[in-house]
């Protein structure tokens, strides 16, 4: 199934999970995942979130910034690729001058 990030809306998350500033994102879901291609201007952030009945995927497009895994600090850049297993918590921070662009991946995981 072809999912065409170019021909959706961006939506607006002030705060978004209790971060700074604003997520710009698009996004897809179907219940089953939801996939996010999203932007963080310079200072803003993702609150720290955990997942507990989902992982979640985080591939850095362009830019750089930070990501806090379950309290510590990776710098990525664009190329890198984190990864938050169930059951962790993350957060993602624009500390740079630059936007950074990200596409995300979150898979609901059926609990037996």
């Amino acid at each position: 199934m072809k999912i065409c990030f170019n021909e959706m809306p961006v939506s607006d998350f002030p705060k978004f999970k209790g971060g700074e500033k604003s997520l710009s994102a698009k996004m897809f879901s179907d219940g089953k995942v939801k996939i996010m291609h999203g932007l963080l201007t310079p200072g803003a952030s993702i609150g720290l979130h955990s997942h507990d009945t989902s992982c979640e995927a985080v591939f850095i497009i362009s830019g750089s910034g930070k990501m806090i895994y379950d309290g510590i600090e990776e710098k990525l850049e664009a190329g890198d690729c984190h990864y938050c297993e169930n059951g962790h918590s993350h957060s993602l921070v624009n500390d740079t001058t630059e936007d950074l662009v990200f596409f995300a991946v979150i898979p609901e995981l059926v609990i037996n």
